[in-house]
């Protein structure tokens, strides 16, 4: 929700509520891929059979560490993946107390690289999203009337893609594809009546500042709009920004739903520290506005749905933060701002190490106390 809060699309309560109700769908519909690998692809659990209380402790203190974590670097704001966490404190549980054979190492090698390569996906699908909208929106003779055209392809492709991916006919393929095909039909229908009836006035109004061909009307004369081209200020741009406000909107539940469907526990931190963290990826990394963070969140949720099909538990924070800086980096290098970006790579990096060190010591503490009780 970063990127929606920080362009103006939700303020904070709605963007709670929306993740409220999206975030639990996704783990309804998607989220038994990544649990069933959570459960069974990580530890293995034969090497303690014998060992009851160890290995409750062991899982009770490996929840404990990402919690502690998670609650340390939320507080400041930085953009930690709860999926690290777990599994960092998982692992380090494991190697200590059960040795190298706890650990089912090929399962691990297969999420640890997702780490890396989805924030990269999220980065490079962002940036050519972003591209297509300054190439067929802001450049166009129109661009409020263009934006107003793509809009409901993009919903089309969204919705196509959820209902594709997350529905239990997707079993028998013939079935799911004109089911996906024909939701994504009804919802860019949907959407293409809503835009023109609340926008309408403006779509009007703008066909009437067409520009001459010299490029001399209004909303060519603006003198560096902080917007994303120096191109459409006045009506042009109210428009853009409305639809794309619009859009984000639908994006915004789009991400929400992905993540619930990857990560499927924590979705109420949302909100207790959320917020922080919200302002991070939402202010701090690059300016956005809606159509920034349209792409950013377009992208971004198209890969962790994608990940979340496969089993994949991605870390949704890495690919939206990359996916922001995709953004960024299409408007310029220095577009990103590098400080908050080297904090952020920096607690990631500690995340795993962190995390199993207080496994260790909670499973320590824990599973004394535990053959006292039992």
């Amino acid at each position: 929700m970063g990127t929606s809060v920080g362009s103006g699309a939700l303020t904070l309560r709605q963007a709670v509520l929306t993740a409220a109700v999206l975030e639990f769908l996704g783990a309804l519909l998607m989220g038994k891929h990544v649990t069933s690998t959570m459960q069974k692809g990580i530890l293995v659990a034969n090497v303690f059979q014998g060992k009851d209380t160890l290995l409750l402790a062991g899982l009770l203190s490996s929840l404990a560490a990402a919690g502690t974590w998670l609650h340390v670097t939320s507080y400041y704001g930085l953009p930690v993946s709860t999926t690290h966490c777990i599994i960092g404190s998982m692992v380090g549980f494991g190697i200590i107390y059960g040795g190298r054979d706890a650990v089912f190492w090929g399962s691990l090698a297969r999420v640890t690289s997702s780490w890396v390569i989805s924030p990269v996906i999220g980065e490079a699908v962002s940036f050519l999203v972003y591209k297509c909208i300054r190439r067929f929106v802001y450049s166009a003779p129109n661009p409020g009337q263009a934006a107003a055209a793509a809009a409901p392809i993009a919903v089309f492709i969204g919705v196509t893609g959820i209902s594709f991916v997350a529905f239990p006919l997707r079993k028998i393929l013939s079935v799911a594809i004109v089911q996906a095909l024909a939701l994504g039909t009804v919802g860019a229908f949907l959407f293409d009546r809503i835009i023109r009836k609340q926008l309408g006035h403006l779509l009007v109004k703008s066909s009437s500042t067409q520009s001459d061909p010299k490029g001399d009307s209004i909303h060519q004369k603006n003198v560096g709009f902080l917007a994303d081209v120096a191109g459409p200020t006045g009506t042009q741009l109210e428009i853009v920004y409305k639809v794309f406000g619009y859009m984000q909107v639908l994006s915004a539940c789009f991400m929400s739903f992905a993540h619930g469907g990857n990560d499927v526990a924590n979705a109420i931190g949302l909100m207790m520290w959320g917020y922080r963290v919200i302002a991070t990826i939402g202010n701090k990394i690059t300016e956005l506005t809606p159509t920034r963070g349209f792409a950013a969140e377009f992208a971004a949720a198209s890969v962790v749905m994608f990940a979340s099909n496969l089993g994949l538990p991605i870390s949704a924070t890495h690919t939206l933060v990359g996916a922001v800086m995709g953004v960024g980096f299409a408007r310029g290098l220095n577009s990103v701002r590098a400080e908050t970006v080297r904090e952020i790579v920096t607690s990631w990096a500690v995340t795993i190490p962190v995390s199993a060190v207080l496994a260790i010591m909670y499973t320590w503490i824990l599973n004394r106390l535990l053959s006292y009780v039992l």
